[in-house]
């Protein structure tokens, strides 16, 4: 979606923003992401400040609701959510700053160990009860086999999206961002998403898989439920990249191909 500098927003917005933290001596719209109408740093009274937020009636809003419910359940290795406001038309997130760098996932980085470390963090969260999450049951069900599907239920916390822009590195730890789909499953899918991209890294498949080996949970999952994982995420990809063509969704597509190729050998 287009984005605006935080000068654009309606008076009354700024004004709320200025009743939490004082005068906003200075803003920097951020550059990254795609998800966001408004995302700036703002200086203020009180500190620095990441603010993100989109139009109220923006289809992606319950999505940002989402992210604003599950926030005070977050590993330490997130970003600390400061407030939630909504008026005047838009929905705005107050996030503690966090001044990093996306990871590298190619083979050999030093970022590994440290995205492993923020992934065993978030393995331990169970989800929570009181909040309506997407359920990995639901999102997998047209892709994944029939008869496997209960198998990706479970009470774990997911976060499902492991690409590098998702996670920063700040001072020798991995941070976790980005909480839009926040879901409830089995453990065992996070490491699996994790290895995908690490095969768009430029990882080889069998490594990558190994990867995901490191956690109990995947380890624990039993090879048909892994073959099934791998199938659907096929799938999901291939569909994706016959919607949109463009390189990056055809190159994941390709990879997760062969993702559901080697589970689908453990058979």
């Amino acid at each position: 979606m287009s984005r605006i500098p935080f000068e654009r927003l309606p008076a009354g917005v700024r004004r709320a923003v200025a009743d939490k933290l004082g005068a906003v001596h200075r803003s920097l719209t951020a550059q990254g992401g795609m998800n966001s109408g408004i995302a700036s740093v703002l200086e203020t009274e009180s500190g620095s400040v990441f603010v993100k937020g989109i139009p109220a009636d923006h289809p992606q809003v319950a999505a940002q609701r989402r992210e604003a419910a599950v926030a005070p359940y977050l590993p330490a290795s997130c970003p600390r959510l400061y407030w939630h406001l909504e008026l005047d038309g838009w929905s705005l997130l107050g996030y503690e700053v966090v001044d990093g760098r996306h990871a590298d996932y190619t083979p050999g980085s030093p970022d590994l160990p440290l995205v492993e470390a923020a992934l065993t963090e978030l393995q331990g969260i169970t989800a929570p009860a009181d909040i309506e999450l997407k359920d990995a049951v639901d999102r997998w069900a047209g892709y994944a086999p029939p008869g496997a599907l209960q198998h990706f239920s479970g009470n774990s916390l997911l976060h499902t999206d492991f690409a590098s822009d998702n996670v920063l590195i700040v001072d020798e730890r991995a941070r976790l961002v980005d909480w839009a789909w926040p879901t409830r499953g089995a453990a065992w899918i996070d490491p699996g998403a994790l290895a995908l991209r690490l095969m768009d890294a430029g990882h080889p498949g069998e490594p990558a898989v190994a990867f995901a080996g490191r956690f109990p949970s995947w380890r624990d999952a039993e090879p048909e439920v892994l073959a099934a994982f791998g199938a659907a995420t096929a799938a999901l990809w291939r569909e994706i990249a016959a919607g949109d063509g463009t390189p990056w969704k055809r190159g994941m597509a390709k990879q997760a191909a062969m993702f559901g190729h080697i589970l689908g050998k453990g058979l």
